[in-house]
């Protein structure tokens, strides 16, 4: 796993509908029903020798989905894999005294000279198809251009790159071969939290490595990694188990690990994975046409707190609110607006706003889609035409206040705890206090609207608050975003 892919403890924790169905283009249609994970007594009662708890046993699963999992070792400049230096920027010097000692103990790991480490990444892999197609991860060959794949049977060979996705980290590479041991695939969708998972791999060059653990969480977004729901896990992942799979207890491939959150750089006990169904979906994209076409909506969006559910009438927290309607794009042409809750897409339901761009982003382009709404209390129905989100997206403000013909017009509302002025900006919070301030309203946020009614002066703001009742859903404006937040009053 490159250094580069590894989170940082100082990074934020910040559509999956298809894909699925596409599997049996690749492994056919066979489905084994038996369980590839027998489970063990771990102990008994005493009084009838009852089984107190189970364990999993995964020896069935490394026998017989081990093979198809592979060794990937890659080098840019056409450096040899096998060349004389004998320094690893993860080994010991060869001045040190444990030096000989740890170098036959790690025959597989890569000698490379420490300053020349961006020229080379190793890490895993697993066989899709029978005549060579691999997946793996985008950061372990991306900008190499010699690959070698090691198989489980000692077999080595070169692999031509097909394609690669940077968005969704998913490679797809060919080699020469037939009658090659496969993955079977599993469904994502089925997968539930506190499930036993096992990853094989090649960490820190250790080939035929089984860890194993339990699901931590499904559809995790993470920083910049706006279209992969990923499987979050504590099996120990490391630099090296990069692209290899992730299996779930019937022996399915059901994720690629592909990413550590860590302070080290080493496994603390978080480790995510792309789900199977997300990667296949990318892999058949980059086999036809050698890139990836995603579904773009055209709006920004946020999470839908307590609160602001409470302020738009919901009876839970749900959903993605869109903040931002991009002037021309998809959402534009159909109709959304600033203000709209997307509650569900095609019939699926959103549990929370990072569904809405994973389930888009997997839908091609052109593609009508349609979208279940709240607005302005009522459920609606929307047909929503997506476009390619390759278009660069302005992500400048496309609500504006109207611009006001007067300037240092004051009044302050007491039992909001704002200070406001109209300016030709809109109205411009300068004092914060109380209930705004505890809501994180800030000095020089712009009130934009109540709702979905844009406000322009004091007297629709004071009738757009009162409408409102006790709850107060706020759009404003900070720099050059906009967001909702949601004001209580007592």
């Amino acid at each position: 796993m490159n250094r580069k892919y590894v989170l940082t403890i100082s990074m934020s924790m910040l559509l999956v509908a298809a894909g699925c169905d596409r599997l049996e283009h690749w492994f056919g249609t066979e489905s084994p029903n038996q369980r590839f994970v027998k489970e063990i007594p771990a102990g008994t009662d005493g009084n009838n020798n009852r089984v107190a708890m189970l364990l999993p046993d995964f020896t069935q699963l490394v026998d017989q989905q081990g093979p198809a999992v592979v060794n990937i070792q890659a080098t840019r400049d056409n450096r040899n894999i096998d060349g004389d230096s004998e320094v690893s920027s993860d080994a010991l010097p060869d001045n040190d005294p444990f030096y000989e000692y740890f170098r036959h103990l790690l025959p597989n790991v890569p000698q490379t000279p420490q300053a020349n480490d961006d020229e080379y990444n190793f890490g895993s892999g697993f066989i899709i198809s029978k005549d060579g197609y691999i997946l793996t991860n985008t950061h372990v060959v991306n900008g190499m251009n010699n690959i070698k794949v090691l198989l489980n049977d000692k077999r080595e060979f070169q692999a031509k790159l097909i394609g690669a996705d940077t968005q969704s980290d998913v490679a797809l590479l060919k080699i020469s071969a037939t009658e090659l041991p496969v993955v079977e695939p599993g469904n994502p969708k089925d997968l539930k939290v506190g499930e036993w998972v096992a990853a094989i791999g090649a960490p820190f060059g250790f080939d035929n490595t089984v860890t194993a653990g339990i699901v931590s969480a499904k559809g995790r977004s993470l920083p910049e990694e706006n279209y992969t729901p990923f499987i979050q896990t504590d099996v120990a992942i490391n630099p090296g188990n990069s692209g290899g799979p992730l299996f779930n207890l019937k022996g399915q491939v059901i994720g690629i690990n592909s990413q550590i959150y860590s302070r080290s750089g080493g496994f603390m006990g978080i480790s995510f994975a792309i789900p199977i169904d997300v990667a296949m979906n990318v892999a058949e994209q980059l086999k036809m046409t050698g890139k990836v076409q995603r579904g773009r909506l055209g709006v920004v969006i946020q999470e839908v707190n307590y609160n602001l559910a409470k302020s738009f009438g919901l009876d839970k927290a749900h959903g993605a609110l869109i903040t931002q309607v991009i002037a021309g794009g998809p959402a534009a042409k159909a109709g959304l607006l600033t203000g709209d809750i997307v509650e569900s897409i095609n019939g699926e339901k959103l549990d929370s706003s990072s569904d809405l761009p994973v389930k888009v982003g997997l839908l091609q382009p052109g593609k009508q889609i349609i979208l279940g709404i709240w607005r302005k209390g009522k459920k609606e129905e929307i047909k929503v035409i997506l476009d390619d989100m390759s278009p660069a997206i302005n992500n400048s403000p496309s609500t504006a206040s109207a611009v006001m013909p007067t300037d240092g017009i004051n009044f302050t509302e007491q039992h909001l705890g704002l200070s406001l002025r109209v300016t030709t900006k809109g109205l411009v919070i300068e004092e914060v206090r109380g209930l705004a301030a505890q809501v994180d309203l800030r000095r020089g946020d712009i009130i934009v609207a109540v709702g979905q009614k844009l406000v322009h002066d004091e007297n629709d703001f004071e009738q757009a608050v009162e409408a409102s009742g006790k709850s107060v859903p706020l759009l404003i404006r900070r720099a050059s975003n906009t967001l909702f937040i949601a004001l209580i009053l007592p």
